[in-house]
């Protein structure tokens, strides 16, 4: 087996990203724009289009968290967006949106690639959809939908090959978990202090 320069240089970009999202420091999104830019050559050279695909939606999205997360302030304080629990008014049209955004994903796959995973590759790229958005916004749920990705992933590459990014992937897992206890007790205090 090769090493794949760009496997580990992406999955080191990838490594600050997560440490960076932890901490919720807005420079997460010039890492999120970096990153998956490169992401797109090297998941496309291992017949993972849907990721490539979602490398793609990954640099456009993290453009918008950048934006939301400069710009946009809350209505009362002219602050930046805080951290909170997803409104449970956006539960139903964020299931509706995964199913539609992975059928939409797997058709495509399966139409107009020779992916031999199409299934998976279509369900990590729909729930990344969601995750992403629920990132831009701060909402603590974010870090459940980006568990279930990262396992899904880990399972994956190491299956397609990509060894640290399988490895990366594992450890998203771990700082998911983390991420989401440390998200959830800002969220917590944030409601206290309304």
């Amino acid at each position: 087996m090769t090493l794949d320069w760009l496997d580990i240089f992406t999955t080191i970009l990838g490594l600050i990203y997560i440490w960076l999202e932890y901490r919720a420091h807005i420079a997460l999104w010039v890492i999120g724009i970096v990153m998956p830019a490169l992401d797109v050559i090297l998941y496309w050279q291992h017949g993972l289009y849907g990721d490539a695909g979602m490398a793609c939606y990954y640099t456009l999205a993290a453009f918008y968290g950048l934006f939301v997360w400069k710009f946009v302030k809350t209505r009362k304080k002219k602050e930046s967006l805080p951290i909170i629990y997803m409104p449970r008014r956006q539960y139903l049209p964020t299931v509706v949106f995964f199913f539609v955004s992975w059928g939409a994903v797997y058709y495509v796959l399966i139409t107009w690639t020779d992916s031999t995973v199409p299934v998976l590759d279509s369900f990590t790229n729909a729930l990344s959809f969601v995750g992403m958005w629920a990132l831009a916004r701060k909402y603590v749920e974010q870090w459940l939908f980006w568990m279930v990705v990262d396992i899904v992933c880990t399972a994956l590459y190491i299956h397609k090959g990509i060894p640290f990014k399988a490895g990366l992937y594992g450890l998203y897992v771990v700082i998911a978990i983390a991420g989401y206890y440390k998200w959830r007790s800002v969220a917590k205090k944030v409601k206290s202090d309304q």
